[in-house]
């Protein structure tokens, strides 16, 4: 966990000192291919560990959420997406069907070293977009009070908050919320 947290610390530097604008790094999102659900379990368990303390029970819904992704996989009702800088997995995004009419945003993360370029907007827009075309009418979600960057980017699109209480899944009292973006 402490390695965690330095190495997540040495990303934030990093982005912080280097020369090239942030905001003109490239990154690239495509679909999930093999391996990529290994990841988004690991960085989700790894990267909320270090920034927030989480347990390991975040790793646990994680990958609940992502196998049942992947038996249920619906491509014309659901998508991945991870997104690429320079080789590497960045982040990632989760639609999925929740009902006929409902889908749901899941698993929105970006790694600290690819914050602040726009790529949690994109990823969400994408998300977006995708459940427009799938005939999807309501986009709800699921997130947590100290997401700020997150709720923000939510909040900007469109979605409204309908639901707080405080859970201890994670190892420690979280506020909680749900969010809904009629479409």
């Amino acid at each position: 966990a402490e390695q965690s947290r330095v190495v997540a610390a040495m990303d934030t530097i990093e982005r912080l000192i280097e020369r090239e604008p942030a905001r003109e790094r490239r990154y690239a999102l495509r679909p999930h291919q093999p391996g990529d659900m290994g990841w988004v379990v690991e960085r989700h368990g790894a990267l909320y560990a270090a920034e927030y303390g989480w347990d390991s029970h975040i790793e646990a819904i994680t990958a609940e959420i992502v196998g049942a992704f992947l038996k249920n996989f619906d491509p014309a009702r659901e998508h991945c997406w991870i997104a690429e800088m320079d080789g590497n997995r960045v982040g990632s995004a989760f639609l999925v069907k929740d009902s006929d009419d409902v889908a749901r945003l899941r698993l929105v993360l970006v790694e600290p070293r690819a914050r602040g370029i726009g790529l949690g907007r994109d990823l969400v827009r994408q998300s977006i977009a995708f459940a427009r075309k799938a005939g999807y009418r309501r986009i709800t979600l699921w997130t947590h009070g100290v997401l700020t960057a997150a709720r923000a980017i939510y909040q900007k699109e469109g979605f409204q908050l309908t639901r707080q209480w405080v859970h201890d899944d994670f190892g420690k009292p979280e506020p909680s919320e749900s969010w809904e973006l009629e479409l």
